[in-house]
């Protein structure tokens, strides 16, 4: 029986700058819910929330203070059940941001369970954080070192304790009973470590995916991806049940086979940040789309419209949401949002406020965000925002809701069939899709009714970085 998963939309919204409903200038559950019909009318099966538990903030719900509660700032447990139920009425699932790596350095397990985490009684070998510097941090109470992947206020978890996987385990169930359909896993990767503690080797190749310089000196093969992982990922598959996982893994795709067979899906990174060139995305296609989930923009990374420039956004969605298996869509590339200014000053540390700035609903100045002062104002509400867009036939809202549509009765399958003169092609059953990465006009070669265009195009022809999907 198809999983509901197989062929999904999956909506990902940052709560924090989805829709305010309280005027505090800040999203909230309320604010989500308020706006599932947008969900509901651009077709989408589910929505993915980024961290909505209690946390002080330092990595903006990464730091997981309490994992089975409610951060303030986005309302409370019953407004969580309200959303859940409104979103299921509509036939929309709903999945959370799990984060089993580490904690805040607030959680309560920090003093009362100090087990649970990665100690040494000093520094024991060149771990690095992904966020710069040494990965250990000394604990002024105890005068022992704690390992922390990401900031120093994130302690990781030590998977090596056999209480942690339990522990973690209860508080999916937790969620599960509320209604919760399922999680985005967060840094899989980082749950297997080298019990030993030994060094990372020094690398001797550059990164297929894209890390900070000094981290990328090093190959991470003790601190990050160690074969217990497995074992690891088991513990989570039994909590989950039935329940999807989709992990980020940030690994290449050739590394994906030892979580896939434990989780449902994983995002592939490698298309992502892939040069945005026909010949290389038609590599990383051949090698095979079987649980992968698809997406060209996060909460994390630029938009796709500043990363591959607004002319390129209609050719990203009809690529993203014509290959076979789930697709990811990001709160406002719907509409073509792009990158915002960093905060003065900023309010990530990482610098990554620019593709969190509020989501445009309206025309007017606050662009129906909220009714107080943003806490990343939206960018430019009078040139794309959803009201006006819904109204515009030839929008970008409306081709996205054509091709989630659309996708919907095509295959599971991917017949890859080349690039021609700058012409990405394959084809998905009876529908061949053709994707113009050259700035000139193409013919198009494949016989049938052109059943969808990214742009307004001549007969046999596609359009300059547009696309076509042709029905035979």
């Amino acid at each position: 029986m198809p999983r509901w998963w197989e062929k999904a939309v999956v909506y990902q919204i940052y709560p924090r700058s989805f829709a305010d409903s309280d005027g505090d200038g800040s999203g909230d559950l309320q604010g989500i819910r308020q706006h599932l019909d947008h969900l509901s009318d651009l077709g989408v099966d589910a929505l993915w929330m980024s961290p909505i538990c209690p946390s002080p903030d330092v990595d903006w719900g990464y730091d997981v203070s309490d994992y089975t509660d409610i951060h303030t700032d986005f309302g409370t447990l019953d407004d969580f059940d309200e959303l859940v139920r409104d979103a299921h009425a509509r036939g929309l699932k709903v999945v959370l941001d799990l984060v089993p790596n580490h904690t805040s350095i607030e959680h309560p397990w920090f003093r009362q369970h100090p087990e649970r985490y990665v100690w040494a009684d000093e520094i024991p070998n060149n771990w690095l954080s992904v966020f710069g510097n040494g990965a250990w941090s000394r604990d002024e109470e105890t005068g022992r070192y704690y390992l922390h992947s990401f900031f120093p206020e994130q302690p990781d978890l030590d998977w090596g304790n056999p209480d942690v996987g339990p522990a973690i385990g209860d508080a999916m169930r937790f969620w599960f009973e509320r209604g919760a359909d399922g999680f985005r896993v967060d840094a899989l990767s980082r749950i297997g470590k080298d019990p030993a503690l030994r060094d990372d080797p020094q690398a001797t190749e550059p990164p297929v995916l894209p890390l900070p310089d000094e981290y990328a000196r090093l190959k991470h093969v003790h601190s990050r991806n160690y074969a217990n992982v497995e074992e690891r990922l088991a513990v989570l598959r039994k909590a989950a049940g039935d329940k999807l996982l989709v992990g980020e893994v940030f690994l290449p795709t050739s590394e994906l086979p030892r979580y896939l067979r434990h989780i449902d899906l994983a995002f592939a990174f490698e298309l992502m940040f892939a040069r945005w060139d026909p010949e290389e995305i038609a590599r990383i296609l051949g090698e095979g789309w079987r649980g992968l989930a698809w997406t060209l923009s996060n909460h994390d990374f630029s938009r796709v419209a500043s990363r591959l420039g607004e002319e390129n956004v209609r050719l990203a969605a009809t690529l993203t949401l014509t290959l076979p298996g789930p697709a990811f869509v990001y709160q406002g590339d719907e509409i073509g949002l792009r990158d915002g200014p960093e905060a003065d000053p900023p309010h990530d540390r990482r610098g990554r406020d620019a593709a969190r700035h509020a989501m445009q609903w309206t025309p007017d100045p606050l662009g129906g965000f909220t009714t107080g002062t943003p806490w990343l104002p939206p960018i430019d509400p009078e040139e794309r925002n959803v009201a006006d867009q819904r109204r515009d036939p030839g929008s970008l809202l409306n081709l996205y809701r054509e091709l989630i549509r659309l996708r919907r009765d095509m295959p599971l399958e991917l017949e890859l069939l080349g690039v021609d003169d700058g012409v990405l092609s394959y084809r998905r059953g009876d529908f061949t899709i053709a994707l113009n990465f050259s700035g000139e006009e193409r013919p198009n070669h494949f016989p049938g009714a052109v059943v969808l265009a990214s742009h307004p195009t001549a007969p046999g022809k596609v359009q300059p970085y547009g696309a076509v999907v042709v029905a035979s």
